[in-house]
């Protein structure tokens, strides 16, 4: 297992050197501190880390059953998907108005991805939706809850494997602060993994709520209202809190 998250660490800064030539060649005039800064440089950046992280996953993964990787409906209803995805967003937004309120608004990588985001409009927001909520939302959990933490799961606990694998989600994002973020929904994550007994509700998830983060950071910017983001994370905390104890009574336990 620590040898695949070394490959797919290595893959993605291999890819990642080839995205920074690829742009450097299409926009010389950006100086090369500032490559992925742009919303190039996040296009590019984000389709590098995702194909190396699906070029690990069809390399490890032998054989590629989707079975194995628990990639088939599993005990999610209807229902239960829509509180998962309603559990997902509440929390997303929870996090990032906590980030605001105490102070870490304009901190980290989410900072420089705001900025490259908030010039997309027509096609160039088309296409940033499909890397950075369809690709990469897909790619990081077919890595690290489908393969991942099913592989860990057959050697530890289900919590452990969970608590691990969200350890290595959040190492992946290197910034401390985008590190925390994504420990904290990567526990989400593999919390309803485990529920299901499928990745899917997982990649429904993190795709959805990366996508909504597009969109929403594209046309409406960050809220940075005081007011605004109390409100915002008590009525995050709350509803997600409420998507716990359903799920808890409608799923079998952990």
């Amino acid at each position: 297992m620590f040898a695949a998250y070394v490959l797919a660490f290595v893959t993605i800064v291999l890819f990642s050197i080839v995205a920074a030539g690829v742009v450097r060649s299409l926009y010389p005039d950006v100086p090369e501190s500032q490559v992925f800064d742009g919303l190039p440089g996040l296009l590019a950046g984000g389709i590098a880390s995702s194909a190396g992280l699906l070029v690990t996953v069809l390399a490890v993964a032998r054989p590629f059953a989707p079975a194995g990787l628990r990639l088939l409906p599993g005990l999610e209803s209807g229902r239960a998907l829509v509180v998962m995805l309603v559990g997902m967003l509440a929390l997303g937004q929870a996090l990032d108005s906590l980030t605001v309120l105490a102070g870490l608004g304009q901190h980290g990588t989410l900072v420089a991805i705001r900025k490259a985001l908030q010039d997309a409009v027509g096609p160039e927001l088309f296409l940033a939706v499909l890397v950075i909520g369809v690709l990469a939302g897909t790619a990081e959990e077919l890595f690290f809850r489908a393969y991942m933490q099913t592989r860990l799961g057959e050697r530890l606990r289900p919590g452990l494997a969970v608590l691990v694998t969200s350890a290595g989600f959040a190492l992946l994002h290197l910034e401390w602060l985008h590190a925390l973020l994504a420990f904290v929904l990567g526990l989400y994550l593999g919390w309803i993994t485990e529920r299901a007994g499928s990745a899917l509700p997982a990649i429904a998830c993190h795709v959805v709520n990366n996508a909504l983060f597009t969109i929403l950071t594209a046309l409406f910017g960050t809220v940075e209202a005081v007011p605004v983001n109390a409100a915002l994370l008590t009525g995050g905390v709350l509803v997600f809190a409420a998507c716990i104890v359903w799920l808890r009574r409608a799923l079998p336990a952990l």
